[in-house]
């Protein structure tokens, strides 16, 4: 599967309806975007059960900065509508490989229950 165009109006529900999205934001005049797209559009080749998004921090500006992007590229990786990874940087196609496999073997019941307990101790300590 090639990579698709995320928006504004396209992006939550993208994730809402994907079991693992991989995003790439970037912008047309950031060379080392330039140097990862293939690297990202490859590995959107070989894994076809993985929707690999691509945001233009340019044309998306609302949506970088509601995702707080200040640095570009960088990848982010959700797994059942839940943001487990963030990176800036190209990364190189063994460390994107390797990040593919390690989403894949998360154990999202665990994750789940890290981040109840990490709300229930913030929520604790806002009581104090």
């Amino acid at each position: 599967m090639s990579t698709v165009e995320l928006t504004t109006e396209t992006f939550e529900q993208t994730l809402t309806d994907n079991d693992i999205v991989l995003v790439d934001w970037w912008a047309e005049w950031c060379g080392p975007c330039k140097q990862f797209g293939p690297i990202f559009e490859e590995a959107s080749n070989e894994h076809s059960d993985i929707v690999f998004g691509k945001v233009d921090t340019e044309a998306q500006g609302e949506l970088a900065g509601s995702a707080n992007i200040t640095s570009i590229p960088t990848v982010m990786a959700f797994r059942e509508g839940i943001l487990v990874f963030a990176q800036p940087g190209a990364l190189p196609a063994n460390a994107l490989d390797s990040l593919i496999s390690q989403v894949k073997e998360l154990d999202m019941d665990d994750v789940r229950a890290k981040i109840a307990e990490q709300s229930e101790t913030a929520a604790q300590g806002a009581d104090s």
